[in-house]
């Protein structure tokens, strides 16, 4: 570990805290109201379910913290990877951003049912990560290969073989509908088509640089979606 425990746990709760408030303020500025509800009930959630994972890992695997504080499109090695970080950040921001917008000038209307059905979705997909990062202490933020690292095909890897994207992605989709918005599916479809792209170029890397992944790509033969892709 690089990092003292102490500045690893510090730095990983000081990004939590920023976290929370940078997302409420994105939520709350936008709509120019604190009556949003969709927004509240998706902001609990959505925090609740990071920091109860955040809580999880920093008394369980250290490591696994550390090697996700490395995140950004700074942190990457390779151009193609560095272009699609920052789309991916680009895309991300409009997912969270058009929807309060929506919600202030009124341009959709999500039925009661579907938002809560949506938080539950989000909530799913979180639950999913949470089982990547328990499965998978190499879990990176960055296409990187440990020297200590093999190729983990139990638990949700046994399903796909990219499950924490999936259950980003799934998360992703329905965070939109979680905000009562329609129009912020919008930036949902260039960021699959961004992550899809990143997935395939990780997929290069591991096969050239992690033993054993071409086997496993054999046995588990879907990236992101079961039975389909």
């Amino acid at each position: 570990m690089d990092k003292p425990v102490n500045n690893i746990k510090k730095q990983a709760i000081g990004g939590l805290a920023a976290l929370a408030v940078v997302l409420w303020l994105a939520l709350f500025l936008p709509a120019w109201s604190l009556d949003y509800w969709q927004a509240w009930i998706y902001w609990f959630i959505f925090l609740g379910c990071v920091s109860a994972i955040s809580v999880y890992f920093l008394n369980k695997d250290l490591n696994l913290i550390a090697s996700r504080l490395k995140t950004g499109p700074t942190a990457e090695k390779e151009k193609s990877q560095k272009l699609a970080n920052s789309l991916i950040s680009i895309f991300f921001v409009l997912l969270i951003l058009i929807p309060p917008f929506d919600y202030r000038y009124q341009f959709s209307n999500v039925s009661l049912v579907l938002v809560l059905a949506s938080n539950v979705f989000v909530a799913l997909g979180l639950l999913i990560i949470f089982l990547v990062f328990k499965e998978n202490s190499f879990a990176s933020a960055t296409i990187e290969v440990n020297k200590e690292q093999k190729v983990i095909s139990t638990g949700p890897y046994g399903l796909v073989r990219h499950p924490m994207y999936t259950g980003a992605l799934l998360m992703l989709l329905f965070t939109p509908l979680a905000l009562g918005s329609i129009w912020g599916l919008l930036a949902f479809i260039p960021m699959f088509s961004v992550i899809a792209f990143r997935v395939v170029e990780e997929e290069k890397f591991l096969l050239k640089n992690l033993s054993g992944y071409a086997e496993y790509c054999k046995k588990v033969r879907h990236r992101l979606i079961p039975f389909t892709w």
